[in-house]
This record gives C-alpha cells, structure tokens and sequence, in this order.
C-alpha cells in the first residue's frame, strides 16, 4: 500500500523505520513543525522528520491537519493508509476520510484503558502488573476507534517510563505492520471498544513529577519511575530543585520522618510514610547527575537535614 506515516517523537521512529522496511510504500511523513530546542533555541526537526530526511522521503508540517494546503496535498499523494504514531494534534474528520483505509494509530496501552497522551507513565505511576500496545482506527474521539490488533507486556518491578516505552515502541512496530498487512490482504477485522475499564491518561505535568514524601514507600517509587524520563521527578533541598534518578524501598533502614535524610556510608535513605528509599542518582541545579553518596558528601548533608 501507499502509506504516509504520522508521527513526531523519537519513540515513533522504530514504527517508521519498520513500515518502510515492509512491503508497503512510505511516499511522505507527517510532522509537528520544527521547534525551538537547547540553549539558542534553534528551530530544530522533530526525530521523524529528520530520520525522512535523511532518506528522501517528503515531511509534511502542517501548523495544523486541518489547512487547506496540507488537506489538498495529502490528496495529491492519495495513500491508502495513514499510520500514525505519537503525532500530537488532532486530525479532523476530512483528513481521517482521505485514505481509503483512514488513519490506524499505534497507542502504548490496553485499550479502553489509559487513553491519552501519557499512557505508559500512568500504567507505572498507578501500579499496574500488565500493560500493552493497541492498533486501532482513528476516529474523532479520544483514543475511542475500534480496534485491530493489540499486545501485552509485563510491567517489570523496577521499570521506568523510558524503559517500558523503549519496549513497547519496537514491539508495536511490529504490530503496526502487521495490521497494515492485513489492511492491504482484505483480512483485518476492527472490534469495538468495551464501554467498561476506561480510564484516562494526560500528560503529565511538572508539578506532578514533584515527589510526595508523605506518600508510602511503593507511592514514591511508583512517582519516580513514572516520571523518569519526563518530566524528570524532582524535590526540593536547602530551597532549591534537585532532580532524583529511580529509587529504592529499604525494609530494612532504619525508621525516618517523611523527607528526612539519612547518609550511610554506603548509602543515601529518604523517609516516606511508610519505610525509607534509598537514592539512587541525584542531580543538583547546575551540576552533573552522579551518585546519591557523591552528592550528600559534597553538599555535606547533614543529621534531620530534609527534602521539602
């Protein structure tokens, strides 16, 4: 099939890399803009458009799908499916018509569950055991089309956001092209949504990766994991941020208020509601990550010193 692929973040590339890998044809990509990004905030292309560009292929960056401009060239390059990963905008009804197969999305969850844009931060935030992938026909709801394809993945005891996203990414490729296959042979079926088990995924938001000390132990870890990589989970020492890597329950520390600090010589434990973490990476305003012994002797963290 002729495909135009959507999608903007690097997670969406190895679904890109494996569509055009298939036997389907990736004639165009379909990207957010370019946007200002490090210290001279220097228009940069999305992960997407730069991997199209390095390979010839034509990338699209419409401000918005619904333009005239970008409407009139999509039927000019007349795909018969539009694949779509981590695109970030809302496509209007007239785009979703274009393609005679419409616009199938790779979403990081088990649908009906976790529809939204941070759907694998929520899993791990929220304890779940299971997680998966779904294909499914793109629609004017929220992550509510029908449905064509799914796969499951253990949620790991000690995974972050990043590493289950980095799984699921290559794993939901391979899905992606699957569904496609079956578009192009006349084999795939779309089942409805249950109307039962749905919940909702929004990004998450700095002050939500801020850590909650007075939460038990299992809550902190979950916050940490879940923020890691983005939006990077942080805490206050002395007045000022300090960004924290994965942490820890240590069963066995000793008893500690919620926040309180303890330096051991072989480690570094935080109170919690319940029993302490041990940190794991610290990183302090203006300085390196390094580990959480390195910085507590540097910043000579001292006894009943607190994070906030």
């Amino acid at each position: 099939m002729r495909v135009i692929f959507a999608g903007t973040p690097a997670v969406a590339v190895p679904a890109l890399a494996a569509v055009a890998a298939s036997r389907h044809d990736v004639v165009a990509v379909v990207t957010r803009p370019d946007a200002p990004a490090g210290r001279g905030r220097g228009l940069v292309r999305s992960p997407v458009g730069a991997w199209a560009d390095e390979r010839g292929i034509e990338v699209l960056t419409p401000a918005r799908p619904r333009e005239p401009e970008f409407l009139d060239r999509l039927r000019e390059l007349a795909p018969d499916c539009v694949p779509v990963v981590a695109y970030g905008a809302l496509v209007p009804p007239v785009a979703l018509e274009i393609p005679r197969h419409g616009w199938v999305n790779l979403h990081f969850s088990l649908l009906p569950a976790w529809r939204g844009a941070a759907p694998v931060q929520h899993a791990v935030l929220h304890g779940d055991e299971l997680t998966g992938a779904t294909v499914f026909q793109l629609e004017e709801g929220l992550d509510t089309g029908p449905v064509y394809g799914t796969l499951t993945d253990e949620i790991r005891p000690a995974d972050t956001s990043g590493d289950l996203l980095e799984r699921l990414a290559h794993s939901g490729a391979d899905l992606l092209v699957a569904v496609l296959d079956a578009l192009e042979d006349g084999t795939a079926r779309a089942e409805p949504q249950p109307a039962d088990g749905v919940s909702l995924a929004p990004k998450l938001t700095v002050e939500d990766a801020r850590v909650r000390w007075s939460d038990p132990a299992f809550a902190v870890d979950r916050r940490i994991r879940a923020c890691t990589p983005a939006p990077g989970p942080w805490t206050t020492f002395r007045d000022e941020r300090v960004k924290l890597g994965p942490v820890t329950p240590a069963p066995d520390a000793p008893d500690l208020k919620p926040g309180e600090l303890l330096v051991e010589k072989a480690r570094v434990l935080a109170g919690t509601a319940t029993v302490p973490v041990r940190l794991g990476e610290v990183r302090a305003a203006g300085k390196r990550a390094m580990p959480a012994t390195d910085w507590a002797r540097g910043a000579r963290v001292g006894a009943g010193e607190v994070f906030a």
